[in-house]
């Protein structure tokens, strides 16, 4: 992962982390594929889909990621499905997910430390 990316994920993204056994290693991985140029889908509005593999699914029938980014050092994780769950978002999820990116990428350095502090955000880093 590059030095300045920096990667993270809310809180309710890491639940459904947790309940579809993804790691954390797993969103780096996306992440740093994502650094490279490899996205599934720019969705407008500062978001794309990165497809994630699951355990003994591959990435074609695992899950997909909606990302908040500018393509530049910070990617935040907003929303995860499995394929099997649904096939996508729709239009009203697409608008809220589209305002809140824009709301956490416009975070400085200092509001992104506070919502760490206060659990709503999560940093993901290769030693965890």
């Amino acid at each position: 992962m590059s030095e300045i990316a920096q990667v993270f994920v809310t809180k309710p993204f890491a639940r459904w982390m947790r309940k579809s056994r993804v790691t954390h290693l797993d969103i780096l991985g996306a992440a740093e594929e994502m650094v490279q140029g490899l996205i599934d889908a720019n969705l407008g509005g500062h978001l794309v889909k990165k497809r994630v593999a699951l355990r003994g699914r591959g990435k074609s029938a695992g899950a997909r990621t909606i990302v908040a980014t500018k393509f530049e050092q910070r990617w935040i994780f907003l929303f995860g499905f499995e394929k099997n769950e649904r096939s996508n978002i729709d239009a009203s999820e697409l608008k809220v997910l589209q305002e809140l990116a824009a709301s956490l990428l416009d975070l400085d350095q200092q509001a992104i430390a506070v919502a760490v502090g206060a659990g709503q955000l999560f940093q993901l880093q290769g030693e965890e």
